[in-house]
């Protein structure tokens, strides 16, 4: 499984709110100040997306998709000049009967969803992103257009579990949102993602995430990537924002901490399988890492 994949794995949703959005014509609509990531695509019609600290308003159209990690008030406006009303006011109207509204006041039609992510995973994941991606290249939409198309007949028609099929048709269209945006952003940047799209990092780091407890040396870690030590050091630390050891315990704690919680697996074995040799070493990295010891973190899973 490939490094994003594994990270996305760990994720474990705390909620979600999954479906359609009606943004009328000639209205405009205040989100505030949101937790988690939303991520919207366009099906029909064209709106404006205004985020608090972003100079400039983006223009939606048909298939474009945003996507917003937690971050300030937002506002869709299908006219910029209109004054905004609080989400909170006009929540029940935008995001039911939508098939006939739609008919009777078109404006423009989105489908997404919203997700509240926490913990470390979240934090690695979303830490390098900015405060809009925007997905609007053909290619791109192309690329989306089936997950798309799959949720507006969901949100259209009422079948038997389809609640569950718009939360994971959200979640796809979230996960390819950021490949999508792991491939395609020009310059760098420095965070986990911006590593995903180097050819010798991320070779490093499918190293670490496939075999994180193999004896991981700043030595080895470079010559997966065809690099010299001090070379490949730079180079990760410029880029990831971490030492390479660094990251590795990181990720040996992030699967620790999957473990303790999700599993029966007694904290000697987890020791074991993530590359040390005594439980106590195990335990002194896990808190200065995650900052607590592994038997805290079991103690509150009951």
């Amino acid at each position: 499984m490939d490094p994003l994949s594994q990270l996305l794995s760990l994720l474990k949703p705390e909620s979600y709110a999954s479906g359609g959005v009606l943004l009328p014509q000639g209205s405009a609509v205040q989100w505030p100040f949101h937790d988690g990531i939303k991520c919207y695509a366009v099906v029909s019609g064209e709106c404006w997306l205004s985020v608090e600290g972003v100079t400039e308003p983006l223009r939606l159209t048909a298939g474009d998709c945003y996507l917003l990690p937690p971050g300030p008030p937002f506002r869709l406006a299908t006219d910029l000049m209109s004054e905004p009303v609080d989400f909170q006011q006009v929540r029940t109207s935008m995001v039911t009967d939508i098939a006939v509204n739609m008919h009777r006041n078109p404006g423009c039609f989105l489908v997404g969803g919203h997700f509240l992510l926490a913990g470390r995973p979240a934090s690695m994941l979303l830490s390098s992103l900015p405060p809009v991606v925007h997905i609007r290249k053909e290619a791109d939409k192309a690329a989306m257009r089936w997950a798309l198309d799959r949720m507006v007949q969901e949100v259209q028609t009422a079948q038997p579990g389809n609640g569950l099929i718009m939360q994971q048709l959200a979640f796809m269209l979230l996960i390819q949102a950021l490949r999508l945006h792991i491939n395609d952003t020009p310059g760098t940047g420095v965070g986990w993602l911006f590593a995903l799209r180097d050819k010798q990092l991320s070779a490093a780091l499918a190293c670490i995430h496939d075999q994180p407890g193999y004896r991981w040396t700043l030595e080895k870690l470079a010559g997966q990537a065809g690099m010299s030590r001090s070379a490949f050091a730079k180079h990760f630390k410029v880029t990831v924002g971490t030492a390479p050891i660094d990251y590795l315990t990181q990720w040996r704690m992030l699967l620790a901490c999957d473990r303790l919680q999700n599993s029966g697996d007694s904290i000697q074995q987890i020791s074991l399988s993530s590359g040390y040799e005594s439980e106590s070493a195990f335990a002194k990295a896990f808190k200065r890492v995650i900052g607590c010891s592994p038997g805290q973190l079991c103690a509150r899973k009951k």
